[in-house]
């Protein structure tokens, strides 16, 4: 299900009613009270429904879930060019969110404090944000979106007690330092690339098939849309994002 995000809830509710099982584009939908409606309708409907945070099925989240098991630090940079489509919501709902759901599968931990700013360039809510969270295990994650940007960035680098990550999702690359007695060893990371896209929609049509629970379920797609939203509501409550020229 492709539709402008604040068209999700409406398409969503009317599809599970008829009994169908759903991948919906990130975010689940454009507000809280809209992503329990549809948690409860495919409750209900006993429906499966898969959120598509794409990111989850790109190889490199796959090398970070069997790398990653103690993040201390995390920073992740996502630039795009403007692009008319999405700017219904802001670049925190549109881009900023991959992110969020990445650090949140990572992490595992509950959020302890946000500090957000974010900047209207083009479109009539922010177009630029930066977002800082602080776990309750004490992990903190710095997130720098843009979506009016001369040049394509998805990375993300992590550090942990025994080695620093640095990854690239658009073009499925990196390296990682390991600790090496009192020295740090570089190691190129060896990813088998893949089309994100065609792995998970085949992960959605396996579990539609099994039926069992999917990788980025309601949950997941549940609590990224309530940091997104948290992150955005601080933006507009501050003033920071300021007013299109």
């Amino acid at each position: 299900m492709a539709v402008p995000t604040n068209e999700h809830f409406s398409v969503a509710i009317t599809l599970l009613q008829l009994g169908c099982h759903l991948l919906i584009e990130k975010p689940l939908c454009s507000n809280i009270k809209e992503a329990e409606g549809i948690l409860s309708a495919a409750k209900k409907a006993d429906a499966i429904v898969q959120v598509g945070h794409i990111e989850h099925f790109n190889p490199v989240m796959h090398f970070l879930e069997e790398a990653v098991n103690e993040p201390k630090y995390i920073a992740a940079d996502r630039l795009a060019p403007f692009n008319k489509r999405g700017t219904e919501v802001g670049v925190v709902l549109d881009l900023m969110i991959h992110d969020i759901g990445v650090i949140l599968e990572l992490v595992k931990s509950p959020v302890k404090k946000i500090d957000s700013i974010g900047v209207s360039v083009l479109s009539s809510t922010e177009d630029i944000a930066n977002a800082r969270i602080q776990f309750e295990n004490g992990c903190v994650a710095n997130i720098n979106t843009s979506r009016v940007s001369r040049k394509k960035v998805r990375e993300i680098r992590i550090f942990q007690s025994n080695a620093y990550l640095s990854l690239d999702f658009m073009n499925q690359r990196g390296h990682l330092l390991k600790k090496d007695t009192m020295k740090l060893k570089k190691e190129a990371i060896p990813i088998i690339k893949g089309e994100p896209l065609m792995l998970e929609l085949v992960s959605f049509i396996d579990c539609v098939a099994s039926y069992k629970e999917p990788k980025v379920g309601t949950i997941l797609g549940k609590s990224a849309l309530e940091i997104a939203i948290l992150i955005t509501e601080q933006i507009h409550k501050s003033g920071t994002q300021g007013e299109r020229h």
